[in-house]
């Protein structure tokens, strides 16, 4: 009768054991982590993993004999179904004017993290960190609280605003010269090329950076001799009849600062419900841009196949500027909105025509001869004392004031780092962790 308590106990002992904290029985079972959930994200399309050839088809006589084709492999990733949208654009210029209205005008306590909490020492760190939460719920340029009443923020807002002779009708106008963002990235390439060296630290391989955020409205006029474009320097970015439409006048800096915002910005949602995060957000490498504009299809000259620019019924598959300079003919004088025209094969809207996009890669000629063949890319990290043929980063896709030509899927040209343009956006891409959506291995 002992010998069956005993084996009992060893039993209950055992179960116990296994359910509790720690119930591994000394086996290496792994390290515990977050949840993943398979996503794909907010208006992002999947481009499955693949190989293509990159640069001109046989069928461009005038280049295909001295620029060389690469055949080359992309991984999976995800990539942003349109262009950047002033809507979109215009949330991160927002959130950075509240972050210094927050944290530089106003200090008040109550809009940082813990300062309304029941529980003590909600914030234990003692660092501050802005509660989004309550700035949505009382937001400070125009509080739900106080309608109707003089906002109470008004007076301490006041130094954001224009200030003496730049003041037009005495209104009141963001300065939007103090909307700038200052950010940190790591960049990789450095650190790979330096690990081996005992005299380098970790900061010196992180970038800081910090980038005024708000669209040269001017380019508008500054891109165009003798052209009367002053209603979209005054409306285009700020009036919401642009808000579908891609955001321009922003430099490859400020593209970057963007993605770098999205990314944390991500991160702190997944942070609050404690799952992984994604891979960073990024702009597409040159590669990645032409990989997908192709859509899966093999020696096409455009996005919808090619070699045509028109489709059965003789309408234009694009916007760009047909002919001489009929540049209404395709349905848009100027850039149209971000979701125009049939998608390619992949679920992306105006991988040619409408802006011209900027990727991550630096400009060279004769990249393709010395990049990878395996996710390729050639990236340079300019320094301000670097000369201009150094802060040259790659243009893809083409533009509403571009000729057919420069619509082509294999189709580079370059711009300068701190260049922005009334014809150049982006989209941003966040690449795949884990195996491939299409292995039901």
């Amino acid at each position: 009768m002992k010998q069956v308590y005993f084996l009992i106990a060893i039993l209950i002992t055992g179960i116990l054991s296994g359910c509790g904290k720690g119930g591994d029985r000394g086996e290496v079972v792994g390290a515990p982590s977050r949840s993943v959930r398979s996503e794909v994200p907010y208006g992002m399309a999947y481009i499955p993993s693949g190989t293509f050839l990159m640069g001109q088809t046989d069928q461009d006589i005038t280049f295909a004999q001295i620029a060389q084709t690469k055949q080359v492999t992309i991984p999976a990733f995800f990539m942003d179904a349109t262009e950047t949208s002033n809507s979109q654009y215009r949330q991160f210029v927002n959130w950075v004017r509240d972050s210094i209205a927050i944290t530089s005008y106003l200090n008040d306590p109550k809009y940082y993290v813990g300062a309304n909490a029941k529980t003590p020492n909600a914030n234990p760190t003692g660092k501050k960190y802005i509660n989004w939460n309550y700035v949505k719920k009382y937001p400070i340029w125009n509080s739900r609280a106080t309608k109707g009443k003089v906002n109470p923020n008004a007076a301490k807002l006041q130094s954001m605003m224009y200030q003496g002779d730049d003041r037009v009708f005495d209104r009141d106008e963001i300065d939007v010269r103090l909307l700038k963002y200052n950010y940190q990235k790591v960049d990789l390439r450095s650190a790979a090329n330096y690990k081996n060296d005992k005299t380098k630290k970790r900061s010196d391989f992180i970038l800081r950076d910090t980038v005024p955020v708000y669209p040269d409205t001017l380019v508008w006029l500054s891109d165009f001799s003798y052209a009367a474009n002053e209603p979209m320097v005054q409306g285009y970015f700020s009036h919401p009849s642009f808000k579908d439409y891609p955001v321009v006048g922003v430099n490859w800096r400020q593209a970057r600062a963007f993605t770098v915002w999205r990314t944390r910005y991500n991160e702190a949602y997944k942070n609050s419900i404690h799952q992984a995060k994604r891979a960073d957000y990024e702009l597409p490498t040159e590669e990645e841009f032409e990989y997908a504009a192709r859509g899966g299809r093999i020696g096409t000259d455009y996005p919808w196949g090619g070699p045509y620019i028109k489709n059965a019924k003789g309408c234009l598959l694009a916007n760009f500027k047909p002919g001489r300079g009929n540049y209404s003919d395709d349905g848009g004088t100027y850039t149209v909105k971000v979701k125009s025209y049939f998608p390619n094969d992949y679920g992306l809207y105006n991988m040619a025509g409408n802006v011209a996009e900027w990727t991550s890669s630096a400009y060279d000629p004769s990249a393709s001869t010395f990049v990878n063949d395996l996710a390729p890319t050639f990236n340079y990290e300019a320094k301000k004392s670097d000369p201009e043929v150094m802060k040259r980063k790659v243009v893809r896709g083409g533009s509403w004031k571009d000729i057919g030509y420069f619509l082509q899927n294999s189709s580079r040209t370059y711009e300068y780092q701190d260049t922005a343009k009334s014809y150049i956006g982006f989209r941003c891409v966040t690449h795949f962790l884990g195996r491939d959506l299409r292995d039901t291995r």
